[in-house]
């Protein structure tokens, strides 16, 4: 088995960088004193701080290890993941969601359906919510741990819970303003600490035709091998790609997870809450040269017997572990101190993605739960500390979680099936609550939760092989579905129960009337001002261009 041997210089960075994010939190809880600052930290961040941030918390094991490895069992089409499943959403959110989340004043995304609807709608979002974070923190958990027990030889249990340690004092201390400064700090330990590693795999191999050279071309590919499943890896149809990740997973994530979209919130003013995500749509779009490109170094290594280049064996399942394909090839391609950051960096993507994921959960707990229904008459200070002793109770409910990921040998593939029983019908109920008036507060519950059941049964039915051959191809469109497929159109079934449902239980139950919706719903709320701000300052510009580089790259790379 391969075991990484870290210098005491490389020691000296990661121990550096603990001792950096835990200060950072002990620094700013002199700043944290009321809800305001602790949850939201204060209003009073920039769109680019804003932006950094709100990518910087998607940035976790999923995004690193997941989808290098996922890119050496599907090839390109992991991009699809980066720029389809992400960018358009991220523009429609700041163009057409933000105003509406942000002018309320709202704490949290189940704090808009408490507005929008009624309390039973926004309960219904806020356990599911919190549930669905626990388990992706438990799996940010697993994954760090497994890696570092792999490749470094660290205990298992000692790796999941001194990581756990460190994010649980600085998001205790600082709340979402350390989260978001610790973020900024990861971000570029990412970008600096990984980016290195796809371009020394590129001049290895003598340029990016050498590293595609031999391939097949179901691996270098975007659309072309979309048109049939058996034509691509990933045994996906455009249709698959385009209803499925492009319009459902993506748009019901990056519009209504709380876990992005409370960085938004934390935004000055509205300009550059609009901003936050568009201005992140730029890095996101970048991300595949470092995780897509070192997947198919890795790949191209894997397929050469003289690169002495091989993954190790997963001991759970027997097969070849693709997670740790970023780490060895860090150990191929790094000198000694370039390690040590490189594993920091490894180390900052698994943190940014659980403290993400922790200061999301607080806030929805102590606003969406404990207050509206415990203690409704719960003092600001009192607030401040439940947060506090949420963090740590949500830190110790990850640890549990992450024992139970350890139960699944995919990991991929059982997060976006999280996705799809929360996020997918929850982005129809959305939609509908903000563009169509007549959405009443049944029709919203009924459909949400009509929804999220057909999701979570789907897959259910699947996993026990109780769906059969004929149903399975109505449900997929092909007759042996892989996990992702099934992933995608699950989601679709899901949003299709959710909007539908939601529409015909509106059409016979009484509405709210206009005046208690003015802010809440498009046609009753002001449009966005931007006429005194320079062009090149407007969210609109900077949306155009994020679109126009977008559809570059899909027809490059065609």
């Amino acid at each position: 088995m391969v075991r990484i041997e870290l210098a005491w210089l490389d020691w000296s960075i990661v121990v550096l960088y603990f001792a950096a994010i835990i200060g950072i939190g002990l620094y700013l809880k002199k700043f944290t004193k009321t809800g305001e600052d602790f949850f939201l930290a204060g209003r009073k961040n920039s769109s680019w701080v804003a932006g950094l941030a709100f990518l910087s918390a998607n940035l976790g094991a999923l995004e690193i290890l997941g989808w290098t490895g996922g890119t050496m069992k599907y090839g390109m089409f992991v991009s699809h993941f980066y720029w389809v499943g992400a960018i358009p959403a991220m523009i429609f959110l700041g163009l057409y969601m933000m105003p509406f989340y942000y002018s309320s004043k709202i704490h949290s995304v189940p704090g808009y359906l408490k507005l929008r609807f009624d309390e039973k709608t926004r309960l219904l979002n806020a356990v599911s919510f919190a549930v669905m974070t626990l388990l992706m923190s438990g799996i940010n958990l697993y994954l760090m741990a497994l890696v570092f027990n792999v490749l470094l030889g660290w205990n298992w249990h000692a790796s999941m819970w001194a990581s756990a340690a460190a994010i649980a004092c600085y998001i205790t201390l600082g709340g979402l303003m350390s989260a978001i400064f610790t973020e900024i700090v990861q971000f570029f330990l990412i970008w600096f600490g990984l980016f290195l590693v796809s371009i020394m795999g590129i001049i290895e191999f003598g340029g990016v035709a050498n590293v595609m050279e031999g391939l097949p071309a179901t691996m270098t590919s975007l659309w072309a091998t979309a048109g049939s499943p058996d034509e691509n890896a990933m045994g996906v149809t455009w249709l698959g790609l385009a209803m499925g990740l492009g319009f459902v997973l993506s748009f019901g994530y990056w519009t209504t997870d709380f876990l992005v979209v409370q960085r938004a919130f934390s935004s000055k003013d509205l300009r550059s809450a609009r901003l936050t995500p568009i201005t992140a749509s730029f890095f996101k779009m970048a991300l595949p040269f470092i995780v897509v490109v070192a997947g198919l170094v890795a790949l191209k290594l894997v397929g050469n017997p003289d690169s002495g280049f091989a993954l190790p064996v997963d001991p759970v399942t027997g097969e070849k572990n693709y997670d740790a394909a970023l780490p060895l090839l860090i150990l191929r391609y790094y000198p000694t101190g370039l390690v040590g950051l490189g594993i920091t960096a490894l180390l900052a993507g698994f943190m940014a993605g659980q403290a993400g994921n922790v200061s999301a959960f607080n806030t929805v707990w102590t606003y969406d739960i404990y207050r509206a229904v415990i203690n409704p008459k719960a003092s600001d200070t009192h607030l401040v500390w439940m947060g506090r002793m949420t963090t740590i109770v949500g830190i110790l409910l990850s640890v549990v979680t992450a024992y139970v990921a350890m139960q699944f040998n995919t990991i991929m593939d059982y997060i976006q099936a999280i996705f799809s029983w929360v996020n997918a019908p929850l982005f129809a109920t959305f939609l509908l609550g903000m563009f169509w008036k007549r959405t009443t507060a049944n029709g919203a519950f009924w459909g949400l939760l009509a929804g999220m059941i057909v999701s979570f049964s789907i897959f259910m039915g699947f996993r026990l092989d109780a769906i059969g051959p004929g149903l399975a191809k109505f449900l997929t469109l092909t007759e042996h579905p892989s996990d992702m497929t099934r992933n995608l159109w699950q989601a679709s079934w899901a949003w299709i129960t959710t909007f539908v449902l939601t529409i015909g239980i509106s059409l016979f139950t009484t509405p709210r009337p206009d005046a208690e919706l003015i802010g809440l719903v498009k046609g009753l709320t002001a449009e966005p001002d931007d006429s005194r701000v320079a062009w090149f300052r407007r969210p609109v510009f900077w949306a155009i261009l994020s679109g126009i580089v977008l559809i570059a790259l899909n027809v490059w790379f065609w």
